[in-house]
């Protein structure tokens, strides 16, 4: 009998079927994560025994800048029609802005068009709104692994629709140049198994720069991803969230400018402000589709997700700030973000901790393979909780989708005595692993790493983790820099 009718007992269910599938999901590992570090946070005066967060993707080293550029005059307006309804596709003039703004700064080969902008509370809204109307319950879509998990559940909890996995391996093959590589023939091979397992593939979502490699996507490789999509008539959703987070001489390229784009009706660009700019509590994403058939659905959607007018109008007026923006904000916030992370990546080399090379994003992909008990998952977990038990929060790769063991995503967009005390409680903790047996958990945790475990198994598709990672034990040639 469905969930949303009677049960045995003649009681009707409080949810309906669709409410109880809801209600089941699972909750993924950097939430979980997240919430244990509210329960106890860090504070060097309040709490200095919290829980250290390098696990959280946010920028915290621009605040004094943002701070500033708020509070100024021009930013102290507020006229009716910002408190009364407005268009739920976003205010007219911020639409307008934010096309001037990608249009420039994505290097767009010709200016935007506003009416293509769909302005949502948070890119989490965008994912899914586009999940909705772009697939059916079952679909699937691709996407290379490892990334960013929180994907999982914003497509699935409106759409119903299921990722179909990409592996991507430190191991770099003769055909190859570095590790975690994507390749159209990987997309190929995935396509044709989940046409084998029966599941109607979509979509393919791609993350540039990417979160959590910190990689960015050679123009190249992006045009032979749009065209293999093109060949299949697949959907593109490129995440460009960390477009301005790049902060070494690496050249990114942007999907919007592309002079020449394969499908751009199937084409779909998202970017925000949470990274960029670290507003991650402003809630503002940004969506520009071309097809006035799925921006007339995804705005059906949107008024469930729009912005307050106030907030829109605050953020015209940042974005219009050319001067500031080019000659303070984006230099500093690079150079901020370039020292952080070389502070970070070398306090992990002298401990012994390899790291993937990266140029953007607020993180750094850490290898601790050597760390693990055994090259699985559950050791993983178990090291994981063994850093939140030393006050450390960062963020285990099966979080990610990863499908090897034992790599870690560590944020570094903090504060320099945090990324200190971050490493020193990471030292720590590791030279007691190295020094003494593992002391056995108590039964609270065993029944909280249980329950991740359970938790995160859910929702995943192709070829299961456990598998792969006793295949990859026996790798003999591993590269990272």
């Amino acid at each position: 009998m469905s969930s949303g009718g009677a049960g045995g007992n003649g009681r009707v269910a409080a949810l309906s079927a669709r409410g109880s599938r809801i209600a089941s999901g699972a909750r993924g590992l950097l939430d979980k994560g997240f919430d244990l570090y509210m329960a106890d946070p860090f504070d060097r005066e309040r709490n200095p025994r919290g829980i250290l967060n390098l696990g959280t993707s946010e920028n915290k080293l621009c605040y004094d800048l943002i701070q500033e550029r708020l509070t100024r005059p021009d930013m102290n307006y507020l006229e009716p029609h910002l408190l009364q309804y407005s268009d739920p596709q976003g205010i007219e003039n911020f639409r307008e802005e934010i096309a001037k703004f990608l249009t420039e700064y994505a290097k767009a080969p010709k200016a935007l068009n506003p009416e293509h902008i769909v302005v949502m509370n948070g890119c989490c809204a965008v994912f899914a709104t586009l999940s909705t109307v772009l697939c059916d319950p079952g679909d699937g879509y691709l996407i290379p692994t490892p990334y960013y998990g929180g994907i999982n559940s914003k497509t699935w909890l409106y759409g119903g629709i299921q990722p179909v996995h990409v592996p991507l391996f430190s191991e770099v093959t003769d055909e190859e140049s570095h590790p975690f590589q994507l390749t159209v023939e990987k997309l190929e091979t995935a396509l044709q198994r989940a046409k084998e397992q029966g599941i109607r593939v979509r979509a393919l979502i791609l993350i540039n720069p990417h979160n959590p490699l910190g990689d960015i996507y050679p123009a190249q490789l992006l045009k032979e991803c749009l065209e293999f999509a093109h060949r299949y008539q697949l959907h593109v959703i490129i995440d460009e969230i960390y477009m301005l987070s790049v902060y070494d001489d690496t050249t990114f390229t942007s999907v919007l400018s592309l002079d020449c784009l394969p499908d751009p009706e199937r084409t779909h660009f998202m970017w925000g402000f949470s990274k960029d700019f670290g507003m991650c509590g402003i809630r503002v994403g940004v969506l520009y589709a071309r097809s006035h058939e799925i921006r007339k659905a995804v705005n059906q959607l949107a008024v469930f997700h729009g912005c307050p007018g106030p907030v829109q109008y605050v953020l015209s007026q940042f974005l219009s700030d050319r001067d500031w923006l080019d000659n303070v904000y984006f230099p500093t916030n690079k150079k901020r973000l370039r020292e952080a992370q070389n502070i970070l990546v070398d306090g992990l080399t002298k401990i012994g901790i390899p790291v993937l090379k990266s140029s953007g994003g607020l993180y750094v992909w850490a290898d601790f393979r050597k760390f693990l008990k055994s090259q699985t998952f559950e050791a993983e977990m178990e090291l994981w909780w063994k850093f939140l038990d030393e006050k450390l929060l960062i963020s285990p790769g099966k979080a990610f989708c990863c499908y090897e063991p034992g790599w870690f995503r560590m944020v570094f967009s903090d504060s320099i005595d945090k990324i200190y005390l971050g490493i020193q409680r990471l030292e720590q903790m590791l030279q007691t692993e190295t020094a003494e047996p593992v002391a056995n958990k108590t039964s609270a945790a065993e029944d909280e790493l249980s329950n991740l475990e359970d938790e995160t198994s859910v929702n995943h598709t192709n070829t299961p983790l456990d598998e792969v990672s006793e295949a990859y034990s026996d790798m003999k040639k591993i590269v990272v820099y």
